[in-house]
């Protein structure tokens, strides 16, 4: 997914700089193996498509049809691109 987005001249980043209203796809999670098989568990694994909703003291965001909340220190942990309108 990385290497794709890489090719195409895509440029990642963190999820918790994503303009509020965009969406975007997960390529990459980084942090400790443990955190990026939660953040897979409850659906925001590679390739996911994301719509972030708000960003206040907490990145929200659309996941699976579900509205999600992450606090800013995950958000930074999840690598997205941005998709077009």
């Amino acid at each position: 997914m990385e290497a794709e987005a890489a090719q195409l001249g895509l440029r990642l980043a963190p999820l918790g700089e994503v303009q509020a209203g965009r969406a975007v796809r997960i390529c990459r999670l980084e942090g400790s193996p443990e955190v990026a098989c939660r953040l897979r568990e409850v659906g925001l694994c590679e390739g996911q498509i994301v719509r972030l909703i708000a960003r206040h003291s907490s990145i929200i965001c659309q996941v699976c049809n579900a509205r999600m909340a992450l606090n800013d220190a995950l958000a930074r942990m999840i690598m997205v691109e941005t998709l077009a309108d």
